[in-house]
């Protein structure tokens, strides 16, 4: 039987096929929100949650409070509904055993357990696994956002150019909660059935035409040393534009995939889009004009750099030198 996935478990909680338990752990916590909220809102009535309607919280519930909670029958309903809300800090949570073993059929318990796993080796996570939708929501790897962003815009009457999706990942990064927010600020001023571009994202999430960390990665890929210096001080002068974590963090992305590239230029375009994790060849040529510009020696000391100056925008083997002046020393080392 194939894992539950986020949309196959909506599917069914919008046909009302409810399930006794939902343990929803992992790392991402937009799509644990996502499902809770839809539970909280759709699965009772108002009328039906005055009675039936519980949130309890795993650092001050035990294991026998969530238990006698859940055996109770609703009241003048069909079911009753329990959320245990930051279930990874609950320590009697493996306790629950005995329940998940017998879960009460009129109750709907859901487990809330974020950014942590709950390991389906141990005895628990086997009887979650049989007896529960257990649901592992885990963070999309970089080069998956732009597709994600793309879906979440369609499901809303949007379509978007790839380049203005892939704008909007670099700029904000994988934080699905964040970017879901500023999609919908997005839409807000734009008719459905609109194609979004690249100057939508600009005008409405405040990323600067001119001066994001998306121009300065092509600034650097052709090797145009005033643009880059030119953006970089923007930066410098604007840190919230650029700060330095998301800056390094989005060119290592980039030089990673330059790289990649550099070792199968010759390679169908086909296989070069799918090594990249790319959608269409439109960002493909910026990748291409990288690799004529950078050999491979130099790309495996860019890399090295980046990796470098990331440690030290976390603190790590750093003076008292200032994040502009580590970002300013970054782009030079690069283009030189």
């Amino acid at each position: 039987m194939a894992a539950p996935t986020y949309d196959s478990i909506i599917k069914e909680l919008k046909a009302k096929n409810y399930q006794p338990v939902y343990a929803l752990h992992g790392e991402e916590s937009f799509f644990i929100d996502k499902i809770t909220k839809h539970i909280e809102n759709k699965v009772l009535s108002e009328a039906e949650k005055s009675f039936n309607f519980t949130v309890l919280y795993g650092r001050d519930v035990t294991a026998q409070a969530v238990t006698d909670a859940a055996r109770r029958y609703p009241m003048m309903a069909e079911r009753q509904v329990i959320i245990i809300k930051e279930a990874q800090e609950m320590k009697e949570f493996n306790k629950l055993e005995a329940y998940f073993q017998n879960p009460t059929p009129t109750t709907l318990l859901l487990i809330c357990h974020k950014h942590k796993k709950i390991r389906g080796n141990t005895k628990v996570g086997k009887l979650l696994s049989k007896n529960a939708v257990l649901f592992e929501s885990k963070k999309l790897y970089d080069n998956k956002v732009p597709d994600w962003i793309s879906k979440q815009l369609k499901s809303k009457g949007y379509s978007i150019l790839p380049q203005a999706s892939l704008l909007i990942s670099e700029y904000l990064g994988t934080n699905l909660s964040k970017v879901s927010n500023e999609l919908d600020k997005l839409i807000v001023n734009i008719p459905k059935e609109t194609t979004i571009t690249i100057e939508h994202v600009q005008q409405n999430i405040g990323i600067s035409k001119d001066y994001n960390v998306f121009e300065l990665q092509n600034a650097l890929g052709s090797k145009s040393v005033e643009k880059a210096s030119r953006i970089t001080n923007y930066f410098v002068a604007n840190p919230k534009s650029g700060p330095l974590p998301m800056v390094v963090g989005t060119l290592f992305n980039y030089f990673s995939k330059v790289y990649v590239l550099s070792s199968i230029i010759h390679s169908p375009e086909s296989d070069q889009l799918q090594a990249l994790g790319l959608r269409s060849n439109w960002f493909l040529k910026d990748y291409k004009r990288a690799v004529k510009n950078y050999g491979r020696p130099k790309l495996e000391e860019v890399i090295h750099l980046l990796k470098e100056y990331d440690l030290k925008s976390k603190g790590v083997n750093r003076d008292n030198t200032t994040d502009g002046e580590l970002l300013k020393e970054l782009t030079y080392k690069i283009l030189h």
